[in-house]
């Protein structure tokens, strides 16, 4: 008898998604059928995100999942999603019955063989998971590092912390904002997904309150998650989502969308708002437009008048002050050259500059907070490509073919 071949081992960089259930032991203790059925429906759902974020489940056993993404962006990304929903399924239910996972997040050197995963960025991972609070996302320093400036999430620095079997401290960062999510009912939430526009582009877009549809055209520079919590904008939001189911979205280039891309045009912002509609399933709706927003929303009305019930448009403009006059033109340009060079400095003047043209009457500490998150949503090159963009749209000829209220 000849003794089984080897598996071949294959050694690769890769994001670690490590994630258990806080308290497994007790909640078998009490109720071993609920428990069980409890996993149940909260796997189904984070298998299905782990599949949606591109990532791929290596291991499991009992209540623990491991699962590897080829990037930390995406890991990170379908982690907070992950812990958003799983709040939402066990809003309500008490904390000793709660069913709350934790969750830790590591890029690291991995070991593949017969599908599994191995080695030490494995070990770290798990080391890393163990030290998070139920309900929260904690991240090792090298995957922070990895993240930074590009997933648009707020990380609490938690220190330097002694993981077991490794020689010295790790520093490890929390996503704070998931543990208050996880809360019954104390203010709206949202529900964040993807989809991918016909050019390759990931969109996040986002579903809050209930009733009939309205759907929000993006408009300058959305991040979802800021925008929710913002003092600015998070009274708007939840006053429109009290009688209507509310659908927003990331415009490519900034937010929780991919960052890096290609084209900027009128055409390609139309295109992703169709995208959107198509993901959410909707058939017919009002469309409502803000600002740069107004155009796109414009546009396509008059490209689906079969869509749109309703258009709704503040603030907004038909043509981009780039086309209106050289005095303009000039005007929009310097902005964007000075973006640039300056929307990516520490230094926030020349983006507290831009948030009070903006917002001229919110307070110093408002101001302050977006310019901030103004940085966190949109590099300087895609913001500076945006201004440029969007001070060439020009819906004129269309405004004639609008028959929609």
């Amino acid at each position: 008898m000849q003794p089984e071949k080897e598996q071949r081992v294959e050694r690769r960089l890769a994001a670690i998604f490590a994630a258990d259930v806080a308290g497994y032991s007790r909640l078998m203790s009490q109720d071993e059928a609920g428990t069980l059925r409890a996993l149940a429906a909260a796997r189904e759902i984070m298998d299905s995100l782990i599949a949606e974020h591109g990532g791929r489940i290596a291991n499991t056993a009992g209540d623990s999942v491991l699962a590897e993404f080829p990037s930390a962006v995406d890991a990170v990304q379908c982690a907070v999603v992950v812990q958003e929903k799983l709040g939402e399924a066990s809003a309500g239910v008490p904390d000793e019955e709660a069913f709350r996972f934790r969750i830790g997040i590591h890029v690291g050197d991995v070991a593949v063989r017969g599908g599994d995963l191995l080695g030490d960025g494995v070990n770290v991972a798990a080391r890393v998971q163990a030290l998070a609070e139920p309900g929260a996302v904690l991240l090792s320093e090298d995957a922070h590092r990895q993240v930074t400036g590009k997933v648009g999430h707020s990380f609490e620095y938690l220190g330097d912390r002694a993981l077991k079997s490794l020689p010295t401290p790790m520093g490890v960062y929390s996503f704070s904002r998931v543990a208050t999510r996880m809360g019954a009912g104390a203010r709206p939430v949202q529900e964040v997904r993807y989809c991918r526009t016909p050019d390759g582009v990931r969109l996040a877009w986002a579903k809050s309150g209930s009733g009939p549809p309205l759907v929000k055209a993006a408009s300058w520079l959305n991040h979802l998650d800021h925008d929710w919590e913002s003092p600015i904008f998070e009274h708007l939001f939840a006053s429109l989502g009290e009688h209507r189911t509310l659908y927003r979205y990331d415009a490519r280039g900034n937010g929780l969308s991919d960052r890096e891309v290609d084209e900027l045009s009128l055409d390609a912002f139309v295109s992703d708002l169709g995208t959107v509609v198509e993901a959410a399933a909707l058939d017919r709706f009002p469309l409502f437009g803000l600002s740069q927003g107004c155009a796109v929303s414009i546009a396509y009305a008059v490209r689906h008048p079969k869509r749109v019930s309703r258009l709704i448009l503040l603030s907004g403009f038909a043509q981009g002050d780039i086309l209106r006059s050289a005095k303009e033109r000039e005007a929009r340009l310097a902005l964007a050259a000075l973006a640039r060079v300056g929307w990516d400095a520490k230094d926030p003047y020349f983006r507290e500059m831009f948030a009070a043209r903006l917002f001229p009457d919110t307070s110093k500490e408002q101001m302050r907070l977006y310019a901030e998150q103004q940085r966190d949503t949109i590099s300087g090159e895609t913001a500076a490509r945006f201004l440029e963009t969007v001070g060439r749209f020009d819906v004129r000829d269309l405004l004639a073919e609008v028959r929609i209220p």
